[in-house]
């Protein structure tokens, strides 16, 4: 995440779940199935308040964030947290069996960085899942104009672009789920 969107999304944080819509479970299983094995280890990269994580039935969620604030409202839903940076993820290498990354992914500098750190992180046979904005649709149009406008520095992708920036980094990936907010998923060879 950009240092000017940490800040912001630190002062935002307690205001953060009353504003947003609620995370859809099955548009976020749709990635998450392709995985080889069961899911029980899941890191909910730029989880901010672990929106993510509370619609997933996964026995062991943590949110990984950079805004303290954020990670303050996540704990307060019983949520396991680690302050960290998605492109240097402060975990054990082949450790979990599911990176997710929800709306957010548009807010982080380094994406090469995001998605190595992923693959570093996941096991063999597990899966990285990225919900992102399709910048290519006319609302996605829009919300690429509102975020630079409130001084976002954010940076998007169309599906297929992070399809292969997604391969590129080591994941056999995919794209199940399209539209204006569309599904990425990358499956680490086993």
């Amino acid at each position: 995440m950009s240092l000017g969107d940490v800040g912001v999304f630190h002062r935002f944080a307690r205001a953060y779940d009353r504003l947003m819509y609620a995370a859809d479970p099955e548009t976020l299983r749709v990635g998450l199935t392709l995985a080889e094995g069961p899911v029980e280890t899941l890191l909910d990269v730029g989880g901010g308040t672990g929106r993510a994580s509370r619609a997933l039935d996964v026995p062991r969620p943590v949110v990984v964030d950079a805004a303290r604030g954020m990670l303050r409202e996540a704990r307060g839903h019983g949520l396991a947290t680690v302050q960290g940076d998605a492109a240097r993820l402060p975990v054990a290498d082949e450790s979990v069996d599911a990176v997710l990354v929800v709306d957010a992914l548009h807010h982080m500098g380094d994406v090469d960085g995001v998605i190595a750190a992923a693959e570093r992180a996941v096991r063999p046979g597990g899966v990285l899942v990225i919900r992102e904005f399709d910048p290519t649709t006319l609302r996605g149009r829009g919300l690429v104009a509102a975020e630079h406008l409130v001084g976002f520095d954010s940076q998007f992708y169309a599906a297929e672009a992070l399809r292969d920036r997604v391969a590129a980094g080591g994941f056999d990936a995919s794209v199940p789920d399209r539209g204006f907010g569309y599904t990425v998923a990358g499956v680490k060879p086993s």
